[in-house]
């Protein structure tokens, strides 16, 4: 029995990428020579992938696991594979977030939906990483089996050594450092943390700094209009835009935050969460999508994105440090419910149980 894994893009630091490399060593259980095959594949992983187009001729007791989470001819395609097909999905942005701002990307999401929407009843297994994701699978019509299990985050990675440079800038600079991480685009409301922030420069904290890491290509227009919001609210000094740096300075950042803040309107999972629980960080999270499901009674999150409510909010927890610690407290201990042991057997169990009854 062969077993494979099937992408439209791995790259090393995107959430799916990771998480595909995780799960191929687990996949090893069953398929020593387990392999991956992607369209597109990232000159950092090039050792762990292979193209498409040498992907073999499945048989009907061989597997491929299809991470869907975006247009792609994969969509179309995976009915014609051979063997028996097991998808897990990663969610895809509503196309209706980048009207206005990305002719692409709103195209692309449209044809990642239109495409999953086609699967239904053409896979035999969906892993859902979140509840969010499942219900939204049975929104689209899945009737087949639908599991919840995690993403697999390689918390290893996080006690590298954050990037030096950064932290002696801003180390011990006596400011207080608000901290969002994720792509910059129309989905992730960074333009409600934007307002929240400058609530709380005005009436909490005036040297206080809001850092946005992340990436904006494809999204330069959505990026140019967050600059020139935050120059017209007049704290563009003190808003900092990352755009894409290596892995080490994400570190630094986390290193340096005081609280982690999203604002974020759709996530199917939201990596970033579960980071900021790793380094110890209040999270204060608008209640939204799979946001609450991540967080899991953790953290704290907010009914609207009232800029006013998320201010007042990290101001009081800032404050007071027992109630800092309470929350951070809780978030350890949601924490443990990530950890590679936990969701390594949940995943484990998930295919067991499937490859048992494709053998019966």
């Amino acid at each position: 029995m062969r077993i494979v894994q099937l992408l439209p893009t791995i790259a090393y630091g995107d959430a799916v990428g990771n998480d595909t490399l995780a799960i191929r060593e687990i996949l090893r259980r069953w398929d020593p020579d387990t392999k991956i095959y992607a369209e597109n594949i990232g000159t950092s992983v090039k050792q762990y992938a292979l193209g498409v187009e040498r992907m073999p001729r499945l048989g009907p007791q061989d597997v491929v696991l299809y991470h869907a989470s975006t247009g792609t001819s994969l969509n179309g395609r995976l009915p014609r594979m051979g063997g028996r097909k097991v998808m897990i999905y990663h969610n895809v942005t509503p196309p209706k977030f980048f009207c206005g701002y990305s002719p692409q990307a709103q195209a692309l999401a449209e044809d990642g939906l239109a495409g999953i929407r086609s699967l239904a009843g053409k896979v035999d297994l969906c892993i859902a990483d979140s509840e969010y994701n499942k219900n939204e699978l049975v929104r689209m019509d899945f009737t087949c089996p639908v599991d919840v299990c995690p993403i697999l985050i390689p918390f290893a990675d996080y006690e590298k050594a954050p990037n030096q440079t950064l932290l002696q800038r801003y180390e011990g600079d006596g400011r207080t450092n608000l901290l969002f991480v994720g792509r910059v685009a129309p989905n992730k409301r960074q333009e409600d943390l934007l307002r929240m922030f400058y609530v709380y420069r005005k009436y909490y904290d005036p040297t206080a700094r809001l850092v946005l890491v992340g990436a904006w290509g494809g999204m330069e227009r959505y990026c140019q209009r967050l600059r020139d919001y935050a120059g017209a609210l007049g704290i563009g000094q003190d808003v900092v835009f990352t755009g894409h740096i290596k892995f080490d300075e994400i570190l630094a950042w986390y290193h340096l935050a005081d609280a982690f803040v999203c604002m974020s309107e759709h996530e199917g999972f939201c990596v970033p969460l579960v980071e900021a629980m790793y380094f110890g960080l209040p999270v204060i999270a608008r209640s939204a999508a799979a946001v609450p499901d991540t967080l899991g009674g953790s953290g704290v999150l907010l009914p609207s994105a009232d800029p006013a409510a998320m201010a007042a909010c990290v101001d009081t927890i800032l404050r007071d440090t027992a109630l800092r610690e309470h929350i951070v407290a809780g978030e350890k201990r949601r924490l443990a419910d990530f950890s590679y042991e936990k969701v390594s057997a949940r995943l484990q169990t998930i295919l067991q149980n499937f490859l048992e009854g494709v053998s019966a």
